[in-house]
């Protein structure tokens, strides 16, 4: 009975705690935006899903679970915009001016996902590509807009490919959003095997967050065994704020075995929704808000090579604290610097960082950790 009731308890202080962060935002933002003489940023991203097609004008996919669709979208980022923030639309159309609009967005097959890839690769100026998979309670549009704004901020001139699994969107759905996330493994797979077979790639990184870091370690253990290792044109995995229980990632990474990407997981010890999550599932520590320098951990991340960049000292609008690695300019950033080298950016300030005994430091993590500012 008290399991029961703890896990209740975990779920809606999860809700609370997110809704602290929500705001009423309309839901058919892909319906395109008249153009302004104003320049504006765009990013053009292609997306796979497992989403089901919505019957809703501008909504696109919902958050049913279907077969494996595609589209491509054309987001504008608005003159003013602020580094890390998602400027959502108060009305629709959308004000380019002021706001993230849609500029164009279209589903396509498969066979034409393809060919605009093949463009996409022919005309330059970047052979590699960043694919986004997004976490727990995001509609379709929670993803496209925060991975525009992602590879906006970042400066990243890697080709964008959103991976989106069927989240409902919904802040007690949290068992059916865990279920999509697992339901999706072998479609992400797919997608990677797709982009490590194209010669014309050069190399693949992976940015996840919270959920979406489940789907990701899954995918790449099943591929390790499947394949006996991942592909090393699979070159980064980025994990931020990852929802996983600490125990059952050191047997995800032990599955992957030697031949295996460079991983940099960005903590954070005040993530509430991961402190939420904990207490759900009764678990001794999420992957997103363990402590580094505990010697347990420090000498797992050591023995694996896993690099660290710890945000708890990092401060954002996020009252959830949940959000920090897209939100603070500093770790977005560093983000982009380590798209920029296709690996994990090495300190060069060691001496004055704690992390620096096992090498656990991105380049960049240094002052965002000591300051305590953005």
């Amino acid at each position: 009975m008290f399991r029961i009731s703890a896990s209740r308890l975990a779920l809606s202080m999860a809700a609370l705690l997110l809704c602290a962060a929500c705001a009423q935002r309309p839901e058919n933002v892909f319906l395109a935006s008249e153009p302004i003489a104003v320049p504006t940023a765009k990013v053009d991203m292609l997306v796979a899903t497992t989403r089901q097609p919505s019957s809703v004008p501008g909504e696109m996919f919902g958050g049913g679970r279907g077969t494996p669709g595609f589209a491509e979208i054309v987001i504008s980022i608005p003159p003013g915009h602020k580094t890390g923030a998602v400027e959502w639309p108060e009305k629709i159309p959308a004000d380019p001016a002021v706001s993230f609009a849609t500029v164009s967005a279209e589903m396509i097959s498969r066979d034409e996902a393809k060919a605009r890839f093949a463009k996409r690769l022919a005309r330059g100026p970047s052979r590699s590509v960043l694919v986004f998979v997004h976490g727990y309670n995001n509609r379709f549009d929670d993803a496209v807009f925060r991975f525009a704004q992602i590879v906006h901020d970042s400066g990243t001139d890697a080709i964008p490919v959103l991976f989106t699994w069927p989240s409902r969107g919904k802040l007690l759905a949290y068992g059916y959003d865990r279920d999509s996330a697992t339901y999706s493994r072998d479609a992400l797979e797919r997608l990677l095997h797709y982009l490590v077979a194209d010669k014309s790639v050069g190399e693949i990184s992976v940015l996840a967050h919270s959920m979406g870091n489940w789907v990701t370690l899954e995918t790449l253990r099943q591929m390790a065994i499947r394949d006996g290792g991942i592909p090393p044109k699979i070159r980064n995995i980025m994990l931020a704020d990852a929802d996983v229980d600490i125990d059952i990632f050191r047997t995800q990474v032990a599955e992957m075995g030697s031949k295996r990407p460079d991983f940099t997981i960005f903590v954070s010890r005040d993530d509430k929704a991961l402190a939420a999550s904990k207490i759900l599932w009764g678990s001794t520590a999420r992957v997103g808000e363990i402590d580094p320098n505990a010697a347990d951990y420090k000498d797992f991340l050591a023995q694996n090579r896993i690099s660290v960049v710890n945000m708890t000292d990092i401060k954002t609008d996020d009252a959830v604290n949940h959000g920090k690695f897209a939100e603070s300019p500093k770790i977005i950033q560093l983000i982009g610097k380590q798209l920029a080298t296709g690996q994990p950016v090495t300190d060069h300030a060691q001496k004055a960082n704690p992390l620096s005994s096992v090498g656990l430091v991105t380049a960049g993590a240094v002052t965002a950790i000591t300051s305590g500012g953005q």
